[in-house]
């Protein structure tokens, strides 16, 4: 064994001693894990058209867009998600990581500050780092002193709770606001809480992750037509990607036909947020995500592997994706679960935890 394996096997050593070694995990049971917050993931309207799609278009880009790759779908639904989001234009992503990175990593140069919330997402700690500015990480939730620019998710994927959007955007700041948990679920026509909030006018630029409520894959990022163009001429992680199978542009156009003319869904959700809250005895929230805080890691691991068994797909969520001493049940709610359900889930809850006590 050379030194570099023994270096590598010693890390994972570590990591099975400290509880936090990772398995991949194919789905079982009922979800309480996923992202797809809609069920649109399945919906049949979706996956027949993105399999039409692949019949027609193919089943690869084959090239960046700035070569090869470009179709005519992709510039058909970023036309309809900038509709949707209330902006000028949107620019599609293959991932929501890549999004923040571009934009964080293409706006903010030498001499600016960016501050970020305590509890942003990886993608937006990292994209800071990559950043040429200077990061400040600023206290979760609360409205920093800031001049240059502002970034903060909208609703927190591991807490599940909100940022104070309208005070944040009462700053002045450049305010960049990543809706990946909130898009397609907040706001009268279900575009995210930068909608429901009423600021639209106030950010510069929204991160909205289509993986999740929108049931698909990639993101989008939307704001005024010549930021986008900066964008396409300056961001790396477009640039340099080979871009998005062309079904994939076709199944979002779908999903937000979908979203359109089936409000019943996110208000459905939202209903099945509060029950769960008040379930399980924590303060009333319509978030989709409900962390349930278990402290230790080999208790959260030991509570989630009894509710699994019992048939209930949940995962434990442990350091560093959370604070150490913070290890916790990050239960995800979606359109197709019931009441029962929920009831069946929080007394299998109570016991596991009984029983890991």
């Amino acid at each position: 064994m050379s030194p570099f394996e023994q270096r590598i096997r010693a890390h994972l050593a570590e990591l099975e001693q400290a509880g936090l070694r990772r398995t991949l995990r194919v789905p079982h049971g009922i979800d309480l894990s996923s992202n797809d917050y809609l069920g649109l993931a399945t919906h049949p309207c979706i996956v027949e058209r993105m399999a039409a799609a692949v019949k027609e278009l193919g089943a690869g880009s084959t090239g960046s867009r700035l070569l090869r790759g470009q179709r005519d779908c992709f510039e058909a639904v970023e036309r309809k998600f900038a509709a949707f989001k209330g902006t000028e234009r949107a620019l599609y992503f293959s991932s929501g990581y890549l999004a923040n990175i571009a934009v964080l990593t293409t706006f903010c140069e030498v001499g600016d500050v960016i501050h970020s919330d305590e509890l942003n997402h990886a993608s937006i700690i990292d994209g800071v780092r990559l950043s040429r500015a200077k990061g400040v990480v600023y206290p979760h939730a609360t409205v920093p002193q800031a001049s240059s620019f502002v970034v903060t998710e909208s609703v927190f994927s591991m807490d599940g709770d909100f940022a104070p959007l309208p005070a944040l955007a009462a700053t002045g700041a450049t305010l960049i606001v990543d809706e990946a948990h909130a898009v397609g679920i907040f706001g009268e026509h279900g575009s995210g809480l930068i909608e429901e909030a009423g600021i639209g006018k106030e950010v510069f630029l929204s991160i909205n992750t289509a993986g999740k409520a929108l049931g698909v894959s990639g993101a989008f990022v939307a704001g005024p037509e010549w930021a986008i163009e900066y964008l396409i001429q300056r961001a790396r992680p477009f640039i340099f990607s080979t871009a998005a199978p062309p079904a994939v542009a076709v199944a979002i156009d779908a999903s937000l036909d979908v979203i359109a003319a089936e409000p019943e869904r996110r208000l459905r959700l939202r209903t099945l947020a509060r029950y769960l809250s008040q379930r399980l005895g924590m303060p009333e929230s319509d978030s989709p995500i409900v962390p349930f805080i278990l402290g230790e890691n080999q208790r959260a691991l030991a509570v989630a592997e009894q509710l699994q068994a019992e048939g209930f797909d949940v995962r434990a969520i442990r350091p560093p994706t959370v604070p150490p001493g913070t290890a916790r049940l990050r239960i995800s709610l979606n359109a197709n679960l019931t009441e029962e359900i929920l009831d069946r889930f929080a007394a299998a809850l109570e016991r596991a935890c009984k029983a890991s006590s």
